[in-house]
């Protein structure tokens, strides 16, 4: 007689419950590992929500300190009567600052540097702080010729507090060095280091010429700031027309939260990437383990259990093991959180104060249980496919069945959760299903590759290799074989981290200087037409040579066919900047023209015909015979598009986006541009310190110290790329191990007959080595090609770059995945070697 407990139709969850527990005791360690795979996609998940959520949560409480201010308006124009007047209407305080590019000079070290100089008058910022060393120094500063000076700066420059700099034709002394300023980041400091002087003093200077760009800001405090917003939205369009924009505390918490959103999808896409990798390892593993108790599950359902019973005891097992692998992965997302703003502080204008965030964990925990659940159900499901009979069938005899209908259900709900997911990060649904399909794209070449590998293995392989070759090479396709599983895993993150390597390389590649002796590498620009001569003749004094000599000409747009920027509101950004535009009679070597005929000269009351960069005329809308009125510093010259251009924008030359011909603007207020090359750093700095010195309005940019500098921004974007991407690279590890030991029950049985017909350890060894060589061998390649084929197409139509993939370091990432799948695979398979043949039957049986 049967139990009654068995025969019974109702069974109680608490009895499903304990034989879950039971039946789970022998295989708890392997479901764990299983299950493994997505801890470190949760930890990612987790770790980038909740540094997004302290993110926000800080840039909402120092947004008044990242302003300074609660209305600042900004303009590069100048400032009309009527303007002047509605500023002076404003706030119940004010503050203006000057901002423009110039170089300084160290009067005790005579080194010189270009920076951003910022001449100040009023007590801006009324919140937060300029902070200093000395504490005192900002508020001081405007009493006398005193200057503030970025401290990087004056580390670079071994200056200290009390020396003397030049600014133009006035020395400052230094009162302070500025160790933080309102919204500025470590980036900034960096590239543009800040040099804070009284704005009483600018006109004195002399540095303000004909084409220096200027931009004017005014800050305002109010006792009552809450009508500020209304304020701007109500005056948007007067403030647009003349040249203004608006920035407020509510407009900078929308802009910096903005400006993160993009660094927190790509954070959350590359944990999300490794998330998947640990998806297929569960789904793999899960099949496996699945596989090996049909003959429990058999015998259970003699004893007159349900299929569906039976499916729910396994179902119970996945839930409590992912959910102790989501809760494990959200405790070390939440520990990994911590590093974020150490990897990402020189691009952080706010301080980070980090604290757990619950709904993150939340998050992640609960997307740990629909994972695990999820990509294990297709298995699970079979359960319900099990019949008593199995329990008398041999193990390898597979029964037909039919197609699942609710298997095929369950596959769609994952491809709707990973489009889903991905919307969630992208912008749009056009970004989200291309890189749906991209992924699904790569998953479906790498799972064709490993069905390739297999079908080669079984029709090329010679009969007459030696034994273990041939048993290595039939463990691909062997029964419950991890081929495919690997296939796409290791794959998968091969591609993943060999093409962050190649658009590292790319980026690199387009602002690396030629070394060769015809390209510049420093440029002096804000040139006077009174200078130019005196200037060429100090360069050629060094023996330098005159390289790219150009005519800068500032203006702007005033109609484009006839229309107004106010009758033109689909256009209006065409209107607001000013242009940098230069003529010349013929084309140079970066440039081609691509739709209609170049004019390089015309002659006095002929039609003027521009030539536009093509990008530039898509921006605002033109086309070949449009007319354009510019507005060149008061004159208004009227053209006609003649030709688009090429323009090839990486080239170290200077390029314009606004070409006109010869004989036009001659005698129109300009600058000049000047380049040449210098041999010797030190040779470059005794020439710019001359330069400073005679022409102090004329700014100098060092083209090797910007390359050094853009080397190191890359280096700090590539660690933080290389950081997420470890993720991935470690998670298909952890499913190489998991798959390994997945099959493990499968290698002790070939091990024991091996072993019983005579084979010794090392041949049994060499024969996993041998297989495990081939899989990340084959693995690793197509991870590889789907690396080069993807960083070709980026570079090809996104960066509009060459790409030569590395030669070294692409063999090396090549080999290195190799190697790390043969030592793992090894090792693992080495406990089973290291005992008799009727131990580990004793002990497995």
């Amino acid at each position: 007689m049967m139990p009654d407990s068995v025969l019974t139709p109702k069974v109680r969850l608490s009895w499903l419950l304990k034989m879950a527990w039971r039946d789970s005791r022998k295989n708890r360690s392997r479901l764990l590992l299983f299950i493994s795979s997505i801890v470190l996609g949760i930890a990612a998940l987790v770790a980038v929500y909740s540094f997004k959520d302290n993110l926000q949560r800080d840039i909402d409480g120092q947004a008044k300190e990242l302003t300074g201010a609660d209305l600042v308006l900004e303009s590069r124009k100048g400032v009309s009567k009527a303007m002047q007047a509605m500023l002076d209407s404003l706030g119940d305080e004010r503050s203006q600052e000057k901002t423009f590019a110039s170089m300084i000079y160290f009067q005790q070290g005579g080194g010189s540097r270009l920076v951003q100089m910022k001449a100040l008058e009023g007590r801006y910022p009324y919140y937060g702080s300029i902070e200093t060393v000395p504490a005192e120094a900002a508020a001081h500063f405007q009493e006398g010729r005193n200057a503030l000076v970025d401290q990087t700066l004056m580390l670079q420059y071994n200056a200290k507090v009390g020396d003397s700099v030049k600014v133009g034709d006035l020395n400052f002394k230094i009162t302070g060095s500025i160790t933080k300023a309102p919204g500025q980041t470590g980036i900034a400091s960096s590239v543009a280091p800040t040099v804070y002087i009284p704005l009483t003093y600018l006109e004195k200077t002399n540095l303000i010429k004909t084409g220096s760009r200027l931009n004017n800001k005014f800050y305002f405090r109010y006792d009552n700031p809450s009508g500020v917003d209304a304020w701007v939205k109500q005056n948007e369009q007067k403030l647009e027309k003349e040249g203004f924009d608006a920035d407020t505390v509510e407009s900078r918490k929308e802009q910096t939260g903005r400006s993160f959103k993009d660094v927190n999808r790509f954070l959350a896409l590359a944990g999300f990437i490794a998330l998947l990798l640990g998806c297929v390892g569960v789904g793999s593993a899960i099949h496996v383990y699945i596989q090996e108790k049909l003959s429990a599950v058999a015998t259970l359902r003699c004893l007159g259990l349900k299929s569906r019973h039976a499916f729910f005891i396994y179902l119970i097992q996945v839930f409590f093991i992912g959910l102790i692998a989501a809760v494990l992965g959200a405790i070390i997302g939440t520990g990994i959180q911590f590093l974020l703003p150490l990897v990402l502080k020189d691009f952080l204008p706010v301080e980070i104060t980090m604290q757990v965030s619950w709904p993150a964990v939340a998050q992640g925990i609960l997307l740990g249980l629909i994972i695990s659940v999820l990509f294990a159900l297709p298995s699970l499901l079979g359960v319900r496919k099990i019949s008593p009979l199995n329990a008398i069938r041999l193990s390898f005899e597979k029964s037909a069945s039919r197609r699942d209908p609710l298997i095929w259900f369950i596959y769609l709900l994952m491809l709707l959760f990973i489009v889903g997911f991905t919307h969630l990060q992208m912008k749009t649904w056009i970004q989200t299903l291309i890189f749906t399909a991209s992924l699904g794209i790569a998953f479906l070449l790498l799972i064709l590759l490993s069905k390739l590998l297999m079908y080669l293995v079984k029709k090329i392989l010679p009969d007459s290799a030696s034994y273990l070759w041939r048993q290595g090479f039939a463990n691909l396709y062997r029964p419950n074989n991890q081929t495919l599983m690997l296939t796409v895993s290791i794959g998968l993150s091969t591609a993943f981290i060999c093409t962050l390597f190649f658009v590292q390389g790319i980026l690199m590649s387009r602002v690396t200087l030629s070394s060769g002796s015809n390209q510049p590498n420093m440029v002096m620009f804000d040139i006077q037409n009174t200078q130019k001569d005196r200037l060429d003749s100090l360069t050629k004094a060094y023996k330098l040579p005159l390289m790219n000599q150009v005519p800068v000409i500032t203006m702007r747009i005033e109609e484009i066919n006839g229309k107004k920027a106010n009758a033109d509101t689909n256009n209006r950004r065409a209107y607001r900047n000013e242009i940098r535009a230069t003529y010349q009679d013929s084309l140079t070597a970066a440039e081609k023209i691509v739709e209609g005929k170049w004019i390089g000269k015309i002659k006095p009351n002929e039609t003027i015909y521009i030539s536009l960069d093509q990008r530039y005329a898509q921006q605002i809308h033109v086309d070949i015979d449009d007319k354009i009125l510019f507005n060149v510093q008061g004159m208004m010259i009227p053209t006609v598009v003649g030709s688009l251009r090429e323009v090839n924008w990486s080239r170290m030359q200077t390029n314009f986006r606004v070409v006109f011909p010869a004989g036009v603007l001659e005698e129109a207020p300009q600058f000049h541009v000047l380049m040449t090359r210098i041999p010797s750093s030190e040779l470059s700095a005794k020439f710019q310190g001359e330069v400073v010195t005679k022409f102090p309005n004329v700014s100098v940019i060092d083209l090797d110290l910007v390359l050094k500098l853009l080397d190191d921004i890359l280096g700090k974007i590539g660690f933080v790329i290389q950081f997420m991407a470890g993720f991935s690279m470690i998670t298909g590890w952890i499913v190489l191990v998991s798959s390994v030991l997945t099959s493990k029950n499968q290698r002790i049985k070939e091990s024991i007959l091996l072993r019983t017909m005579g084979a010794h350890r090392k041949q049994i060894l060499a024969i996993n080595a041998i297989e495990y060589f081939f899989l990340g061998t084959f693995a690793a390649g197509a991870g590889l090609i789907l690396a080069l084929g993807g960083s070709w197409a980026l570079a090809k139509f996104s960066f509009d770059a060459a790409f030569y993939p590395p030669l070294i370091p692409t063999i090396l990432l090549f080999g290195s995945v190799v190697l790390l799948v043969v030592i793992t695979g090894v090792l693992s398979t080495r406990s089973i070697l290291n005992q008799p043949p009727l131990k580990i039957l004793r002990t497995e049986g």
